[in-house]
């Protein structure tokens, strides 16, 4: 009968898997036809790897870099700016053609790096499996390298081992695996010689041993069961390398913005065209009035103006430990409207702490988090000199004395050396006062029972110089603590009758706040050694330590603030349900009322997803394809997802989001190769500071779209008008280049550096189908694009009307847009209220580039140079006041149209 399979889930990547967990071992070992004292023989190793091949991931085959370079331009707005490169070029125009080329090359290079790099956390994932194992064949330990493996191999596995492939463990000494990286579970998983059932989780199977996880205690030994690209994180491979890398909605925005754009301007161009010929005018003259056209409607600066504004945003959010790797993701922060997060470090501390004890029949709350030992004693709410409390003390003796971890200062921070348990019982102890060293030294340790799963107790014997005594502390699961004692201490450190039901009842109540609860016992002893015989029973409860990894204190503000923002936080970890339930509840998460384990989650057909991501915001003992399956689900529910995570598991998701958000400090190098984002300081509270970056940034960039698009449409108006009406055309294609490239420089993209709203983070998300261009801003567009149509054809009819030459009439069109360009900026600072609401000198950028922009076009009107260039010539002050007048007018226009707007759109 051959080994049972399981079908893949729907959508998973591998067809079907093994079910090796759910296996007895005999059949196993038949199955895979290996002798577990002897191992596979040389040549039936030869003959596997030629079968199954090596122990490696198969290298993905992508675009070359030239053809990924290439599939840059391949781009609505590139090819925009590309006719404008070339009508340039055509003109001679070689400094702004040269700038207009420069800007598509910096563009296509940005978007290169980008996706090269993306492309990079499969290559991360290959180098996680280049470690080396210790195996045996023909009946001998030798030391292979990893990509030797076959299945069927077996693998001797002993602390510090980074495991090379997939096992099915069979001979087990306190083995511990720390699996963070591949399942979320935030302690070392103990693992146990046994078959479990089908279904259970990953997280879960305990006989099991995953390639490029480690081993942190004990030994073992395991026969491979799977290799290369179907091992698990072989099978995460190749979901990073199907995952979508989904466009940013502004990227998405602007290519349609672009496309229609472009078809805006080509049929505006083809008409003027059509129309000048069709009335008798020359080909050539009607061709150069299109390119005219045609110039003055392409946005130049928008490109630039973009790559900017998102340069200055990821400048600002690397001031706030958050730095961006792919400039969009930016702008997809602001735009986000579901963060899909990690709980271990980014939610909680990832250092566990002791927060309660039960000692003498008393229950204490530990203060403080985390390894620094700074916190009080609190007894009914009310803080205690724990000195007063001689069982208290003893109980953290006890978690002091019976440890192997050391907990060690640095300059700025305190780590531990051990088992993270420990560590959390070495930190409570110094609260109080008692140091490692100094105890350890006063009461020597004697003899020591290691800690064995099958037991589930660790023992000391310390010696007592001061009193020649010895005595027996143990600490372990209550349960295996509880019936080796027969007593417990009372307030007053004397022994009284044991209450078990009183004891469970404590441990269940712990259990429901998701801590983890240690219980500590003692004895006297007379010998200077030590066996289980002593510990069988007679022991004395001293009490009970019960810890968690903590809430990060800033994660529940930011929490709270991504609510008021529209932001909904659903927490998917690989960690225990109750865990996760609990620290939902302490971060004051919505929807917490239930928690979804990845088995339920299994059992749900995809159609029902949504509807349970809606009701329910905590996920635990998740797979990595069920996190990417919860990452599509809100996709398709028409969400912006950004997804924060920093083991291998988290890889798959992390890409598939629109923005992925790696952990800087503890997160893996595969988990930082497939996100957008990197978080220096891993806390969940920088990205809510990122989202309001963000949305910085895309207001920005609206307020820079509104404020450029006008001139443009106006400039195209006005050449139709000159058309239409036969007469000459009041700007020139080269006068064109000129205010659209120097206005972009010096006016538009000071709106970069404009300051964040006030009230940024009390918005709502925008929605993702929400276009770039809003009704109300396509009005203002049109508003202000109409006003410089008016000033600037009127004012040069106006001045060949009174006999002016051509060249000054048009040398006054051109500081038409230039000034009305410049009094609308000012309106452009905030698309909503006046600059005065927002401060008149809080952004000088401003100042700074209306000024230079004044001198450069005194400099346009009246240096000869200049005049010879672009055909300008001298005006006079008339003239000028007429100009100022026209931005007067733009300026007073835009702002009753905000006030009118804010009247009937209040909030």
């Amino acid at each position: 009968m051959p080994i049972r399979k399981r079908p893949a889930k729907a959508g998973s990547p591998s067809a079907e898997k093994t079910v090796w967990h759910a296996v007895a071992e005999d059949r196993l070992l038949r199955e895979l036809r290996v002798n577990i004292g002897q191992g596979l023989a040389t040549e039936e190793v030869e003959k596997r790897l030629a079968d199954y091949g090596a122990n490696r991931l198969t290298p993905r085959r992508g675009k070359g870099p030239v053809r990924l370079f290439l599939s840059q331009f391949h781009q609505p707005l590139v090819y925009i700016l590309l006719l404008s490169g070339a009508v340039t070029a055509f003109l001679e125009e070689w400094v702004d053609s040269s700038v207009i080329f420069g800007v598509v090359v910096v563009n296509a290079l940005i978007g290169f790096v980008q996706e090269y790099n993306a492309i990079r956390a499969i290559d991360a994932l290959a180098r996680a499996l280049s470690v080396g194992a210790t195996v045996l064949r023909d009946g001998q330990r030798r030391a292979v390298a990893a990509p030797e493996l076959v299945p069927g191999d077996i693998v001797v596995l002993q602390s510090g081992d980074k495991v090379p492939a997939d096992l099915r463990l069979l001979r087990i000494r306190d083995l511990q695996i720390d699996e963070s990286a591949l399942t979320g579970e935030s302690v070392p998983i103990e693992k146990r010689q046994m078959t479990l059932a089908d279904e259970t989780a990953l997280a879960d199977r305990a006989n099991m041993g995953y390639s490029s996880t480690l081993v942190t205690f004990g030994s073992g030994v395991g026969v491979v069961v799977e290799t290369g690209d179907r091992t698990e994180i072989g099978r995460i491979n190749r979901m990073i390398a199907s995952a979508t890398e989904l466009d940013t909605p502004l990227t998405q925005k602007m290519s349609e913005f672009s496309q229609w754009l472009l078809w805006v301007i080509v049929g505006c161009a083809v008409l003027t065209f059509a129309v000048g010929v069709w009335r008798g005018e020359s080909m050539l003259q009607m061709f150069m009035a299109s390119v005219a056209l045609a110039v003055g409607a392409i946005p130049e600066g928008l490109p630039a103006a973009i790559t900017i504004t998102l340069a200055i945003g990821v400048s600002r959010m690397a001031k706030r430990n958050a730095i961006v790797r792919k400039l969009p993701a930016v702008e997809t922060l602001g735009s986000t409207t579901v963060i899909c997060s990690d709980k271990t470090g980014t939610l909680t501390q990832n250092q566990m702490t002791v927060q309660a004890i039960y000692a003498g029949g008393d229950y204490f709350q530990v203060g403080g988090s985390g390894y620094t030992p700074d916190g009080e004693f609190r007894h009914n709410g009310q803080a205690i000199d724990y000195l007063s409390y001689p069982t208290l003390m003893e109980c953290l003796k006890a978690g002091l004395l019976c440890n192997d971890a050391r907990l060690i200062a640095e300059s700025n921070h305190w780590r531990i050396e051990g088992d993270p348990t420990e560590g959390a019982l070495l930190v409570a102890a110094r609260k109080a006062g008692l140091r490692h060293a100094a105890v350890s030294t006063a009461h020597p340790r004697l003899d020591a029972i290691p800690f064995e799963s099958q037991h589930q107790f660790m023992a000391t014997l310390n010696h007592d110089p001061t009193t020649d005594s010895r005595r027996i502390y143990v600490k372990g699961a209550l349960e295996s603590v509880l019936a080796r004692c027969d007593s417990a201490l009372d307030p007053h450190m004397q022994p009284v009758a044991l209450n078990k039901e009183r004891l469970i009842r404590q441990l269940e109540e712990m259990a429901e706040q998701g801590l983890r609860v240690l219980a500590f016992a003692r004895r006297d002893h007379q010998d200077d050694a030590l066996a289980h015989a002593e510990v069988a029973g007679g022991l004395t409860l001293i009490g009970l330590q019960a810890m968690m990894d903590p809430p990060r204190p800033e994660a529940v503000a930011s929490i709270a603030a991504c609510y008021r923002a529209g932001i909904a936080v659903k927490m998917i970890t690989g960690d225990h349900p109750v865990t996760a339930l609990a620290i939902a509840k302490q971060l004051g998460m919505r929807q917490a009322e239930r928690v979804i384990s990845g088995v339920e989650l299994q059992r749900l057909a995809p159609a029902d997803y949504p509807a349970t991501l809606a009701a329910c915001s905590v996920y635990a003992r998740i797979a990595p394809e069920q996190k990417l399956a919860l990452v599509e689900a809100l996709q398709s529910a028409g969400h912006v997802v950004a997804m924060t995570g920093d083991g291998v598991n988290d890889a798959p998701a992390l890409r598939q989001a629109n923005i992925g958000v790696a952990m800087g400090m503890g997160g893996t190098e595969v988990a930082k190769e497939a996100a957008a984002m990197i978080l220096t300081d891993d806390h969940f509270a920088t990205i809510e500071a990122a989202i309001e970056e963000g949305r910085g940034v895309f207001d920005n960039l609206i307020k820079f779209i509104a404020w450029t698009l006008p001139t443009n449409l106006g400039e195209g108006l006005v050449i139709t008008a000159a058309v239409f009406a036969n007469v000459a055309l009041p700007i020139t294609p080269v006068q064109i280049l000129w205010i659209n490239m120097t206005t972009a420089v010096l006016l538009g993209l000071m709106l970069a550096f404009e300051p964040k709203e006030p009230g940024l983070m009390r918005r709502k998300p925008r929605s993702p189908d929400q276009p770039i261009l809003t009704k109300h801003l396509a009005f203002r567009i049109c508003l202000v694009g109409v006003l410089l149509l008016a000033g600037a054809f009127g004012l040069f009819e106006w001045e060949l009307s009174h006999g002016e030459p051509l060249a000054k009439a048009r040398t006054v069109a051109v500081n038409v847009f230039v000034f009305g360009e410049l009094f609308y900026l000012f309106n452009c600072r905030s698309l909503r209220y006046s600059m005065f609401k927002v401060g008149v000198f809080s952004n000088p950028w401003v100042i700074f580039g209306v000024l230079s922009m004044i001198g450069l076009q005194l400099l346009f009107t009246y240096w000869p140079t200049m005049q010879a260039l672009f055909g300008s010539a001298p005006i006079g002050s008339e003239e000028w006041l007429l100009i100022v007048a026209v931005g007067w007018v733009i300026y007073a226009m835009v702002g009753l149209e905000k006030l009118i707007w804010r009247r009937f759109n209040p909030g």
